[in-house]
C-alpha cells in the first residue's frame, strides 16, 4: 500500500521538489497551498503523514496543526525556516510531531518521514487489542487510543496518549526525560528533552484537575517522570 502524504507548503518550487522526491519513493502526495486548503484535505481524507510549513497565507501551520489535531492523531512534522528553539517547541507544543529546518536535504526529510511511518505502523500493529485499564477516574482504551477523565472523553495528541500509554503500563517505574525522548520519540529524533517536558505538562493541563498537584503523572526531581496509582 503506498503511503499518503501531504504536503503543505506556499513555496511552489519547494512543493515540486518534494512531490517529486517521494513519488520516487512511491508514495502518494497530494499538496496544499494554504492554511485554509490544508484543513479541508486533512479532513476529506485520510494520510499517513502531513508536512506543515510554519509560515503559510490564511491560517499559519501552528493553526492548522492544532485544527487538524481536532479530528486526528495523523503525524504531523513541521518545517521551519526560523532555526528559534522555541518556535520548534511551539510547534510541538500544538501536537506537531517532529519538526525540520529549512533549508533542508531531501534525503533527511525522506529519512524523518520513514522513521515516522514505520514507528506509527509498528505500534498500530503492536497494539494490545480490545484492553481498557481503568485506574481511578482515568480510563485508557489502548484499541481506540481513547483516555476519559470520570466518562468524560479528553483530547490527546498521538505523543501525548504514547507517554501517558507507557507510565500507565509500568506504575512507579520512574523514567528520565532521555528515558522518554528514546522511547516515545525514536533514537533517530533530534529534539531536546524540552519536548518531554512540554508533552507531560500538556498532558497534566488535560487529565489532572489540578495540574500543580498531580494525581497521576508526577514529578520525581532530578530524576524523570512517573505514574502513580
Amino acid at each position: 500500500m503506498a503511503k499518503k502524504v501531504l504536503v503543505v507548503d506556499d513555496e511552489k518550487l519547494i512543493v515540486k521538489g518534494i512531490r517529486f522526491s517521494l513519488e520516487q519513493d512511491d508514495m502518494e502526495v497530494d499538496c496544499a497551498y494554504d492554511g485554509e486548503e490544508a484543513v479541508r484535505m486533512a479532513r476529506e481524507k485520510s494520510y499517513d503523514i502531513i508536512l506543515l510549513d510554519l509560515m503559510l497565507p490564511k491560517m499559519d501551520g501552528l493553526e492548522v496543526c492544532r485544527e487538524v489535531r481536532e479530528f486526528s492523531d495523523v503525524p504531523i512534522v513541521m518545517l521551519t525556516a526560523k532555526g528559534d528553539d522555541m518556535d520548534k517547541i511551539l510547534g510541538l507544543e500544538y501536537g506537531a510531531d517532529d519538526y525540520i529546518t529549512k533549508p533542508f536535504n531531501i534525503l533527511e526529510v525522506k529519512a524523518r518521514l520513514k522513521a515516522i511511518i514505520r514507528r506509527t505502523s509498528q505500534k498500530a500493529v503492536a497494539e494490545p487489542k480490545g484492553k481498557i485499564v481503568e485506574v481511578g477516574d482515568l480510563a485508557l482504551d489502548c484499541e481506540g487510543r481513547r483516555v476519559s477523565i470520570a466518562g468524560k472523553e479528553v483530547n490527546l495528541t498521538a505523543k501525548e496518549f504514547d507517554v501517558l500509554e507507557l507510565l500507565v503500563f509500568n506504575p512507579n517505574k520512574v523514567y528520565s526525560r532521555e528515558n522518554l525522548l528514546n522511547i516515545v520519540w525514536g533514537y533517530e529524533y533530534p529534539g531536546d528533552v524540552r519536548t518531554v517536558d512540554v508533552h507531560i505538562r500538556r498532558l497534566r493541563e488535560k487529565i489532572e484537575a489540578n495540574p500543580s498537584e498531580p494525581k497521576y503523572v508526577h514529578t520525581k526531581w532530578g530524576v524523570g517522570y512517573y505514574f502513580q496509582h
